[in-house]
């Protein structure tokens, strides 16, 4: 009885939400698998998937839940972390985000599903969003550049440490300097890089800076413990020697100090998070990077730029794309893929809410209540370490431990140093009432402070705790975008707008090879603003985050059984940074067992180019094996060069499936070839969404891999970011994996330095995927992952008659995504996949990705979240769109004026009053009822790249070209 009323109530909450997170109903598979010619699913599998790598069991995994019933577990388990009022700061602060944000950007699919801007026609929305946020960091930074963001401010000065010594033509040391007040996680993240970078640091205070040789040097602004210095004079005697500087500045303080620019600095970055970012026990948040001009050609990271379209009117778009390691492999500067676009478009519109005045109450209101902290509390005898502050306060030679249980007794976090030191950070959300509860704690409830009366204090007497030298006298957030959205109306028209200017997942499919852009439900997404998740300091004392712990253990034990790996490693905050991860734990694992001189990795030549990029981080020598004529690893060539580096081979990286979108026979015997030279195997998760329940890489011979969490595991790419590339790695690499200075991690060697600032990456967004997994349950994974290589099977049989499939599988399917092949038809029509591309938004979707593993090729990925109807949907437009192909070759139409070279056409093209093409303005719009139905319109003209890489300008328009 009780097995029965288990499997009813399994199949009551398991089939809810299966159907609503998979497309294809019942009547919709029997269609497909009719058109491919196959019986059922099972066979379709049995001819995708290679018999010896296929699992012969279901998952163990919990019974799937209800939406109801995982929110209400999810809300106990949530309810186990202890918001507390937090003054720890160490880079994480409360904050208020503006409700019209959070309801309209980040709980809006809108934002959240769209991808990344490659295709700038239909991303103008969010592109404006970035380019006011790189305008808003340079003015705030004083710098001439600034990028769209990074993972975190510790990756950040990691990536700045790195261009400091590519940029310094002058200075041939290996050495960088390090202020002893930086911060500690970003000092963590630092010794990781430049260990494999072969860098040595000098960690010493500020003023012994030119003491040694050095190319370069980071400076915090203020220190990590409060103080602010001057550090113009620094700075200059940095630039006199040849050193190349740095500055971790806070975005808050910048509002009322000196700029960085202004003193002298190379590279400025940071961490946007107080600008409307919850703290969310780690991230996502965004990280800002900001250079001088000189720098701009070796900025790391994505950069929103100012082009033109083809009509010459404004368009914006990413620039000098060339910089990216797609396009450079390892020769990349970085292994960047993964901006954090959804939070940098928060806190530029948070910016953009509050303009400059807004935010310069903001942060004096910050300042005047830590002034207030500071009088009283020196009134009353406490010794302040230092004499100048912005909101962070270190106090000395007081009973740490009567005060730590006395805030904890009051619900409050502060910081305590190793030395018995008290430090204190205020923020946006502290009140007046706050600080008393702080004098009660610091000082006992018998103190007589009055909050007015030590206010009156400091005004008449123009206490400060900012120097004269290091106030800020320049104006910034001058721009219009600035100054016009002052009323929630006003905000909320201009998102509004914003959004209305790109395509997401609210409009179409979004048929991304490699990608797997498919649902992010609601009910997954809900948590992620529950005060409970949102509102938890990453350094919050481990009792306190029981809640987070839970979901992080559930989730690890989720992907464990998932993958077939021993061990999970939460710490890496995007794919690219999981590869770098899972590389460093091999290399460790290598350097602990005497063979630490293993630095050669194999990788295909047909990989994702953040794996050069990765293993070239890690201080690894690339060699490329080939592919076959059927894109498969030449397994031949795999051998002669493991064999040939065999004393050096450290690993190689496969990508499985295929980049080409086939399930490789010869995985196995791939992963035996390299570990019989005793070298590892990474096993890139970028295509795991065709793998869960069906196989799993820690059984056929994978060591690592990483897992995209907003691809297979349903976190939403954001237009750009957030990200999560969490590890799996079998038991022997376990220990290996990354650690954390400020929260060590139970069961990790000591000295495995960090790669993210917080130990467990972007949690707040775990919960995304731990719903994903909870609802869906081992059989609803299953069931998803035949559904996507069904989808594909489907899409490649309905386009094969129009386009040639380049790669199949020996039994003639692929897998989760195929590659179409465009050269044909553009050596006979000159239409190029490009052409296809923009042609393809005027029929309402996003493009397949573009020439990417193969140039001049579309690579297409349904992901089973899409219904037939919208499959086929799609593959008539890309039918109609052959017929259109059709007509060039004909003759019919010339190939320098006809509607896919002059793709997308805007709302502008329609009303003009001279319309002199061969085809119609119907033809041009409206080429298929569906479109008449539901029309989705490009913003601009096609995009001219060149003319915007020439003319590289990278801040709003100015005020003239508003005013237009």
């Amino acid at each position: 009885m009780a097995l029965e009323n288990r499997r009813l109530a399994e199949l009551a909450s398991h089939d809810a939400f299966l159907q609503r997170h998979n497309g294809p109903g019942s009547d919709d598979v029997a269609t497909m698998l009719e058109t491919l010619g196959i019986d059922s699913l099972p066979t379709l599998i049995e001819k995708t998937v290679p018999p010896g790598i296929r699992l012969k069991r279901e998952l163990d995994l919990d019974s799937p839940r209800s939406e109801a019933e995982a929110l209400d577990y999810l809300k106990r388990l949530a309810r186990q972390n202890k918001v507390f009022k937090t003054y720890i700061g160490q880079g994480y602060h409360h904050t208020h985000l503006p409700a019209v944000i959070q309801r309209n950007v980040l709980e809006n699919p809108g934002w959240y599903t769209a991808y990344t801007p490659y295709q700038a026609e239909i991303s103008q929305g969010r592109l404006e969003g970035l380019l006011n946020f790189q305008q808003m960091v340079m003015d705030l930074t004083g710098m001439e550049l600034a990028n769209a963001s990074l993972l975190d401010e510790a990756t950040a000065s990691a990536e700045a440490m790195a261009l400091c010594r590519r940029a310094n033509k002058k200075i041939k040391s290996q050495t960088f300097f390090v202020a002893d007040d930086v911060l500690p996680q970003t000092l963590d993240v630092l010794r990781t890089r430049a260990h494999y970078f072969g860098f040595e640091l000098i960690v010493a205070p500020a003023d012994n800076l030119t003491d040694q040789e050095v190319f370069g040097a980071l400076l915090q602004y203020p220190g990590e413990s409060g103080q602010i210095r001057d550090l113009a004079p620094l700075l200059d005697k940095a630039r006199d020697a040849g050193v190349m500087t740095c500055v971790a500045a806070d975005i808050m303080g910048l509002v009322l100090l000196k700029e960085p620019g202004s003193l002298g600095a190379d590279i400025v970055v940071g961490n946007t998070q107080r600008f409307g970012v919850p703290m969310g026990f780690g991230g996502p948040h965004a990280a800002f990077f900001a250079t001088t001009d000189k720098l701009k050609r070796s900025i790391p990271g994505r950069i929103i730029g100012v082009s033109r379209d083809s009509h010459g009117r404004q368009a914006l778009r990413m620039a000098m794309q060339t910089r990216e390691q797609h396009i450079r492999r390892e020769k990349a500067t970085s292994n960047i893929c993964t901006a954090q676009a959804l939070l940098a478009n928060i806190a530029g519109f948070y910016a953009v809410y509050h303009g400059a005045e807004g935010l310069r109450t903001i942060a004096r209101r910050i300042h005047r209540l830590t002034n207030i902290l500071a009088q009283g509390l020196k009134r009353k005898g406490v010794s302040l370490v230092h004499d100048s502050w912005f909101d962070t306060l270190r106090l000395t030679n007081l009973d740490a431990g009567k005060i730590y249980g006395r805030a904890l007794t009051h619900d409050v976090n502060l910081r305590y140093f190793d030395n018995g030191d008290i430090g204190v950070s205020l923020n946006e959300t502290t009140t007046a009432a706050d600080l008393v509860v702080l004098f009660d704690i610091l000082l006992g409830e018998e103190h007589d402070l009055s909050i007015a009366s030590l206010d009156e204090e400091i005004l008449n007497q123009r206490i400060s705790g900012i120097p004269d030298a290091c106030q800020r006298s320049s104006d910034f957030l001058t721009h219009p975008t600035f100054q016009r959205y002052r009323s929630e109306t006003e905000m909320l028209r201009y998102l509004k707008r914003l959004e209305n200017k790109d395509l997401s997942l609210t409009h179409a499919m979004i048929p991304l090879g490699s990608c797997t852009m498919k649902l992010n439900a609601t009910s997954e997404m809900i948590p992620i603003t529950w005060a409970e998740f949102a509102d938890v300091h990453p350094f919050a004392p481990r009792d306190q985050v029981a809640g987070y712990k839970q979901v992080i253990d559930e989730l690890s034990a989720f992907l464990q059984e998932i993958t077939g790996y021993d061990h999970i490693s939460m710490q890496p905050n995007s794919g690219a940074q999981g590869e770098y991860a899972g590389l460093l734990a091999i290399r460790r694992f290598q350097e602990a067992e005497g063979e630490s001189h293993r630095n050669i990795c194999l990788i295909p030549s047909s990989a994702h180019g953040t794996n050069p990029a990765s293993a070239a981080m890690a201080q690894m020598k690339v060699v490329v094996v080939e592919c076959d004529k059927d894109g498969n690893i030449d397994l031949a060539d795999l051998k002669t060069k493991a064999e040939k580096h065999s004393q050096e081979l450290s690993a190689i990286m496969l990508t499985y499936p295929s980049t080409h979108g086939v399930f490789e026979e010869g995985v196995q015997e791939a992963c035996d070839i390299v570990h019989g030279h005793g070298g590892q195997v990474y096993i890139d998760g970028a295509n795991m969404n065709a793998q869960v329940g069906i196989a799993r890489p820690g059984d056929f011979g994978g060591d690592v891999s990483h897992l995209n969490l907003h691809k297979t595991f349903c976190i939403p790419h954001g237009g750009g970011g957030p990200g999560m590339g969490p590890i799996g790695v079998k038991a022997h690499l376990a220990p290996y994996v990354s650690n954390h200075v400020v929260t060590p991690i139970p069961g990790v060697e000591e000295n495995c330095g960090a790669v993210s600032a917080a130990a467990y990456g972007s949690a707040s967004i775990l919960p995304i995927s731990w719903g994903y997994i909870k609802m869906m349950g081992a059989r609803g994974l299953r069931e998803a992952t035949e559904l996507a290589i069904l989808n594909a099977n489907y899409i490649a049989k309905r386009l094969e008659e129009h386009y040639p499939v380049l790669y199949k599988g020996i039994n003639g399917t692929v897998a989760h995504e195929c590659i179409i092949d465009i050269r044909p038809l553009k050596s006979a029509s000159g239409i190029g996949e490009e052409d296809i591309a923009k042609r393809l938004m005027d029929y309402g979707f996003h493009a397949p990705t573009m020439s990417f593993p193969v140039p001049g090729t579309l690579m297409v990925e349904p992901t089973e979240s899409e219904s037939l109807f919208e499959i086929d949907r799609f593959c008539d437009a890309m039918i109609a769109i052959r017929e259109e192909i059709a007509r060039v070759e004909s003759g019919d139409w010339s190939g320098e004026d006809n509607p896919l070279v002059n793709a997308p056409h805007t709302m502008a093209d329609l009303m003009a009053e001279q319309w002199e093409h061969p085809y119609s303005r119907e033809v041009a719009a409206f080429p298929t009822e569906a479109v008449k139905a539901a029309k989705y319109w490009p913003a601009v003209n096609r995009v001219d790249n060149v003319f915007g890489d020439r003319q590289l300008i990278c801040s709003c328009p100015s005020i003239d070209e508003y005013r237009d």
